[in-house]
């Protein structure tokens, strides 16, 4: 930045929050909105998107309003602003009359940086005439990719947003999201009228953050194993498709010595509010939810993401593991994924009340998905190149550290394909992979399916083996789940050529699964034991400590006073001084006032 707004902007940076310099495109959005043009922000999840329209808001004359969809973390957004010194508030149904009338005023004097609405309230004529009546410095939209009616996230209030275009022509918008593939991005810019804007698309490659997708057999037992052999003093979150599912798991992890708490939207809202809050605010816990909880978390040391069932779409996934690891250190997203995981997706996308072309874009989503699920290749770069990004091997994923070994796989799969023919392409895949194997059961009996040539061609491979080679079947378009009751199995076209062996084809050779063996780098712990000697170790166990006293009596979550980071660097320089702690990464001005003698004695004190 060159420009008399970069420069100030700088300084905001430093002396507010606490930063030495921007990174990747921050400076150049900042500039552009500052200076009155509407911007379009891709940026993955812990990238620095929140600075893109608190600087601009803080830079130009009046309110900045930020549309967030969710109530429940207003309190801590306005929390975190305030620790740095900027006048910041919400409007939202939690509030008393009096307090909603005491932040309107604010607003309406422009006494006040930024205020976070919901979309439904902004949407309501009292909202919108209290905007009429006020000065305003910006709009950002946040979360944008919920507009999409083909996204993961959508919600019809957000189509609705296009008002503001409309209503305030001469107020600059900034919309932003983590998660959005080219037709998504086009809808956003479509839908909230922001087909001019500029558009400022970041990378969308988390390196810190190590993906592994693992067969699953036992579930919870392996979830377990994973948690206790990676991660056993980490905060986390473990996503299951069905509420029952999250209590059920939830309570697994307790019995097993885990601190986990459950969280889905049929749960009364004090009780799910009081989960997050005390995962938010407490260390080494576990939240098992449904996708109902993480839009907006700002939790920055969850050290790990993990799914019992397979998401629905990359765009999903993506979302979810992003909350992973939010502070740049390493993180892992673990998947646990079996065949039946795509039975009931079929099923579900085939007994929605959606309409032919919306199915279709679902089953194309679920594909995607499946594609990530089984490649043979590093899943960072298939994940990436999703989102129209090209990138090399990652070193960083299970697919690069423990390469799957390809083999020709044509034989396998045609006595595959040629068993669901033979059997009528009416059963699913228990009953077929009973037929290849040989298997003397009532129902091939009665089916005389023992009697098919086919019977018995399979009993050299274990079930394990036929039921992973259904799913690369499924997921290389060879083979479809019907939505009968049944579940069956059926050919696609693009079977033909393989079972007339005009088509090779290359599977994944069956790897019997391994309990995981803990990697010396992969969680926080041991990232802080090789980036920090013994004696710092020390001062930042003791920093960590008094954040969490601190945190307490502010009645906020420890991240909110400081994040690790911050204090991992206050534990390497050992400053002695308040002129030394001011140029830590994160300490601004009205955290050095309001923390800086007590930080200095504690390093006096340890020295």
């Amino acid at each position: 930045m060159t420009s008399d707004i970069g420069a100030r902007a700088l300084h905001v940076l430093e002396t507010v929050f606490g930063y030495p310099a921007f990174r990747g495109q921050q400076a150049e959005i900042v500039e552009h909105v500052a200076s009155g043009g509407d911007a379009l922000v891709l940026m993955p999840t812990g990238g620095g998107k929140s600075l893109c329209y608190q600087i601009p808001a803080l830079l130009r004359d009046g309110v900045g309003v930020v549309i967030s969809p969710l109530i429940a973390l207003m309190q801590d957004q306005v929390d975190a602003l305030e620790e740095v010194g900027v006048r910041a508030a919400f409007l939202n149904s939690t509030q008393t009359f009096e307090e909603t009338l005491r932040i309107e005023r604010l607003v309406r004097n422009g006494e006040i940086d930024l205020v976070y609405v919901a979309p439904e309230r902004l949407l309501t004529q009292r909202c919108l005439e209290l905007i009429d009546a006020s000065p305003i410095a910006l709009f950002a939209i946040d979360e944008a990719h919920c507009v999409s009616q083909w996204g993961h996230d959508f919600r019809p209030e957000y189509i609705r947003l296009s008002v503001l275009h409309e209503r305030y022509p001469g107020i600059p918008r900034i919309a932003l999201t983590a998660t959005a593939d080219q037709q998504t991005r086009a809808e956003i810019a479509h839908r909230l009228q922001l087909d001019d804007a500029r558009q400022f698309v970041s990378s969308f490659d988390r390196p810190n953050i190590r993906y592994s997708i693992v067969e699953k057999t036992t579930g919870r037992k392996q979830l377990i194993d994973f948690i206790s052999s990676e991660h056993p003093q980490d905060s986390g979150i473990v996503y299951c498709l069905s509420r029952k599912k999250v209590e059920e798991t939830a309570d697994f992890l307790c019995q097993h010595g885990i601190r986990a708490l459950p969280y889905h939207a049929g749960m009364e809202h004090s009780v799910r509010a009081a989960n997050q809050s005390r995962f938010l605010r407490e260390d080494n816990i576990v939240m098992v939810a449904t996708i109902a909880f993480g839009m907006g978390i700002d939790k920055p040391d969850v050290r790990y993401v993990c799914h019992l069932d397979l998401p629905k779409s990359i765009e999903g996934y993506y979302q979810e593991t992003g909350r992973a690891g939010r502070d740049g250190m390493p993180a892992s997203a673990w998947m646990a994924y079996g065949l039946q995981d795509v039975v009931l997706q079929r099923r579900m996308i085939d007994e929605s009340e959606a309409d032919e072309t919306f199915k279709r874009v679902l089953s194309m989503k679920l594909d995607a998905m499946l594609g990530l699920c089984e490649t043979l290749s590093c899943r960072r770069m298939r994940l990436l190149d999703y989102f129209g990004e090209r990138s090399g091997p990652c070193g960083n994923c299970d697919t690069c550290l423990i390469p799957p070994i390809q083999v020709d796989g044509t034989v396998p799969m045609q006595k595959l394909l040629s068993a669901i023919y033979r059997v009528d392409q009416r059963f699913a895949a228990g009953h077929v992979i009973d037929v290849l194997r040989g298997a003397q059961t009532e129902r091939i009996t009665q089916w005389h399916h023992d009697k098919l040539t086919v019977y018995g061609v399979g009993a050299d491979r274990s079930e394990q083996e036929w039921r992973a080679i259904v799913r690369q079947a499924i997921a290389l378009g060879f083979v479809t789940v019907d939505h009968d009751a049944f579940s069956s199995l059926k050919l696609t076209d693009a079977a033909r050529p393989v079972l007339k062996g005009e088509q090779k084809v290359q599977l994944r050779q069956y790897q019997k699964p391994v309990k995981a063996k803990r990697p010396s780098s992969s969680r926080s712990g041991g990232y802080e034991e090789m980036e920090l000697s013994r004696s710092e170790q020390q001062i930042f166990e003791r920093l960590r400590s008094w954040r969490m006293g601190t945190a307490r009596e502010h009645g906020v979550p420890a991240y909110v006073v400081f994040q690790d980071a911050t204090l991992r660097e206050i534990a390497k320089v050992k400053p002695s001084s308040i002129d030394a702690l001011r140029g830590v990464s994160g300490v601004g001005e009205k955290k050095l006032v309001s923390y800086g003698d007590e930080i200095v004695a504690i390093i006096n004190e340890m020295m």
